[in-house]
């Protein structure tokens, strides 16, 4: 099923026995025979095999928790470690939780593996060094339609933020920093500079669009797509990537604009019960095989050189996976800018909803 394997899907279908969860340790009711670590991931985001083949090399059994939102991720872990040791962080929120204080800084000898990363990925802006975070997927805000429905390519933000053409058949990702930072690139502004004036604007083009809106969606717009409730959408190439293997009419494009690229982080809580087999884990996702596995399951593009290398071509070659690098040149990270510009972008949101 299609929306299984959303990285932010709600907590459904899999269910705990297919995929090993286990909340047993955090609510105290633990396996005393084996040691344990407590993984707090998105929904489906794992490999087929991640968990039983790392409980089977280590002997460390894998309880697995879910959150449906960084925001969701970030609340659990302010006030403290319940009892986390490797969490999975969008970048931007790697750095907001850095500056928090709030992870602990990696061990690279006990991450050997980090050598399958793809260069590209090794010294990014949002942690140069790679102190706190490694890369587990990347992925790329686009545009998701039907092409039985909309007229040629639509290769620009204009027909989602700025057009009557698909009135009433239009998806805008509800996530307030991305959707008015989405805005600001199609108004040839910087997205990372927090610019009052560029987000007021931003602000008036979301209000006059609002009627043309069909939804404000959590981050289900490919299932919105595929069952034929609207006809063009913004959404995360792999998530559309999925519902084009079930309906060849759906398409993804990279607008000429420009996009938001982002990469989810494995990483370590400070506080965490055992940081030893914490490391020992993120060296065994880092491995070309696990790579793999979950590159096969869940269809996001992987920063894993090694694992890329196993990978067939219909994968590799996809376009919805890894869209041409003259689109992808025109992408960038989404900075964290501070609380106060975060706060800002979420009072956009809830403006547009209440005009």
């Amino acid at each position: 099923m299609h929306n299984l394997q959303s990285r932010r899907g709600i907590l459904a279908g899999l269910g705990a026995a297919a995929v090993g969860l286990s909340f047993s340790t955090l609510s105290g009711c633990h396996r005393p025979h084996k040691q344990q670590i407590n993984f707090y991931n998105w929904d489906t985001y794992v490999g087929k095999h991640t968990l039983t083949g790392f409980e089977t090399a280590s002997g460390t059994h894998v309880n697995m928790s879910l959150f449906s939102s960084n925001d969701e991720l970030f609340a659990k872990l302010r006030g403290g470690n319940p009892g986390y040791d490797v969490i999975v962080p969008s970048h931007d929120f790697l750095a907001r939780m850095s500056k928090a204080d709030m992870l602990m800084p990696l061990d690279h000898a006990r991450i050997p593996n980090m050598a399958n990363i793809a260069p590209q990925f090794q010294h990014p802006t949002y942690d140069p060094d790679r102190k706190y975070g490694m890369p587990y997927t990347w992925l790329v805000l686009g545009i998701g339609y039907r092409k039985s429905k909309v007229d040629g390519v639509p290769d620009s933000w204009k027909w989602l933020f700025d057009s009557d053409r698909y009135k009433g058949r239009i998806g805008l990702l509800s996530d307030a920093p991305d959707l008015c930072r989405l805005v600001e690139i199609y108004q040839g502004r910087n997205p990372n500079v927090f610019d009052r004036a560029a987000l007021d604007a931003a602000q008036q083009l979301l209000i006059r669009q609002k009627h043309n809106v069909a939804v404000f969606h959590d981050d289900n717009g490919q299932d919105l797509l595929l069952a034929g409730d609207i006809d063009i959408v913004i959404e995360y190439n792999g998530d559309i990537a999925q519902v084009m293997r079930e309906d060849k009419d759906l398409a993804f494009v990279l607008p000429r604009e420009g996009s938001l690229i982002q990469s989810d982080q494995l990483a370590i809580p400070k506080g965490a019960p055992n940081p030893d087999a914490a490391h020992a884990f993120i060296n065994y996702l880092l491995s070309a095989e696990a790579g793999a596995d979950i590159s096969r399951t869940i269809a996001y593009p992987t920063p894993n050189a090694a694992a890329l290398k196993l990978m067939d071509a219909a994968y590799r070659n996809n376009p919805a996976i890894f869209p041409p690098e003259a689109a992808l040149a025109k992408c960038v990270y989404a900075q964290y800018l501070g609380e106060a510009p975060y706060r800002a972008f979420q009072d956009v949101i809830t403006r547009v909803r209440a005009a």
